[in-house]
């Protein structure tokens, strides 16, 4: 398996922080960047850059915009999380339309996400 860490993203990875989009946006400074248990927004992680990563949860949030429902993207995507799943992470997908119409139900959706991971972990 690849590096987990691959320095030749790390500009990219930059710059999708300061590019982020309104649900990334949102998701980060109203949720997650006070969450009690740490999350690093476009992380680094082999060949990928996931949205959100909590290494103490061995969690990753992706948003996923309507170009990810396209049948070009959906096996993209299932090789990435395949990817991920294989350094022993858990992936959840999150629709940008669910963070915009239900912010509140996708914050408990994560935190419970969080919980459950933490307490498989101990």
């Amino acid at each position: 398996m690849q590096r987990k860490h691959n320095k030749q993203l790390v500009p990219l990875a930059k710059q999708l922080r300061k590019e982020m989009t309104k649900e990334e946006r949102h998701l980060w400074y109203d949720f997650l960047h006070s969450y009690p248990v740490r999350f690093s927004r476009q992380k680094v992680l082999g060949k990928y850059i996931a949205d959100f990563y909590s290494a103490e949860a061995k969690l990753v949030i992706e948003l996923d915009g309507s170009q990810h429902y396209e049948a070009s993207e959906i096996q993209k995507d299932a090789d990435r999380t395949a990817f991920l799943e294989g350094y022993g992470l858990i992936v959840i997908r999150i629709p940008n339309n669910e963070v915009n119409r239900n912010f509140r139900g996708v914050c408990e959706y994560i935190d419970a996400a969080v919980k459950q991971s933490l307490s498989q972990l101990r």
